[in-house]
């Protein structure tokens, strides 16, 4: 049996090996020269402006994080602080893929002294709020743009011959669904102590006690519009990138966020910083939307780049500036 580092380092390396062959399958056939081009020709004004943009919004994460935080241990955390630990967070995640949530619980706990399981626990919630959003963003994406959804969709299969299978079928349709749903209740009572089904049940419980918990915060408005506001955010940043690229300027915004939506499902794969993953799916995508397949490449390549160099500096700074703070050490009692 492989000893945990060892399976951890291995874990690693083929995150990285997969992202960095993606990285090269779809780059393969671009030049450097014709990148570096393209580069040159941007508008680094909307490119400029994006970053400032995701600045902006990882303040934000750090402001909405220390809500989370009040709440959970009744600790102040300076918007400063909360800041640097998520930039810290980002930063790991391109090493070790979800090692981030850990590493900015982590200097926290060493800066601050607040429980490592509390604030796990405040990034759980976060974790689930984004996935409702995400969601959410999506169904946006999907009533924008229903025509390009339903236009995809038929190019895997056949839509309306599929309905009409359905239709035909309907009544033994609702007796197999509901031999199913019979089927899995008595699964899940006879296997309810496996770590599978364990495991789903914590999730759940995990999303459902974070949206009820948020309630309790001092600032429950503050939580939900920050929430709403990182979304638009990412909107924002995706659509200053697409306005400072010639290829991608006349796209519609419901293009852009179905784009942005694509990108975020890219950004969820188990690789370093999405690498690979976030590009394919972007490129696909503008494919699908009428823009030259080299063009689509190059943009996925100039925003996720971009965006990469601005996480490094900043990571990079937060994480020296947290290593030069103190250590906590708790108060010697009298």
């Amino acid at each position: 049996m492989l000893h945990p580092r060892v399976k951890q380092i291995l874990q690693v390396l083929i995150s990285l090996g997969l992202a960095v062959w993606i990285f090269w399958f779809l780059y393969k056939d671009i030049e450097v020269e014709t990148l570096w081009s393209q580069v040159q020709s941007s508008n680094w004004f909307w490119i400029s402006f994006s970053l400032i943009i995701s600045l902006f919004g990882f303040w934000l994460r750090g402001w909405r994080w220390t809500l989370l935080i009040d709440m959970s241990e009744g600790k102040k955390v300076s918007y400063s602080e909360a800041y640097h630990a998520v930039m810290v967070g980002y930063l790991a995640n391109l090493v070790v893929p979800r090692a981030g949530e850990v590493a900015r619980c982590g200097v926290l706990t060493r800066t601050n002294g607040i429980s490592l399981g509390q604030l796990l626990g405040t990034v759980i919630i976060e974790r689930s709020i984004d996935l409702l959003f995400l969601i959410g963003t999506i169904l946006l994406a999907f009533l924008i743009e229903n025509q390009l959804f339903i236009s995809l969709a038929n190019q895997l299969v056949n839509l309306e011959q599929i309905f009409q299978s359905i239709l035909d079928n309907l009544p033994l349709i609702i007796g197999a669904f509901g031999v199913l749903v019979l089927f899995g209740y008595l699964i899940f009572r006879r296997f309810r102590q496996s770590g599978l089904i364990q495991k789903i049940q914590g999730f759940l419980r995990d999303i459902y006690g974070g949206v009820k918990g948020i309630s309790r915060l001092s600032n429950p408005w503050g939580f939900w519009l920050s929430s709403l506001l990182i979304w638009i955010i990412y909107f924002s940043t995706m659509y200053a990138v697409s306005m400072g690229i010639a290829s991608t300027a006349n796209l519609s915004p419901g293009e852009v966020l179905l784009v942005m939506v694509m990108g975020s499902i890219g950004m969820v794969a188990p690789v370093q910083g999405g690498i690979g993953t976030f590009h394919a799916l972007v490129a696909f995508i503008l494919i699908q939307l009428g823009i030259a397949e080299q063009d689509g490449k190059i943009f996925a390549a100039i925003i996720h780049g971009t965006q990469l160099i601005l996480i490094l500096i900043a990571g990079l700074i937060s994480w020296v500036y947290m290593l030069q703070k103190p250590a906590w050490k708790k108060p010697e009692s009298a």
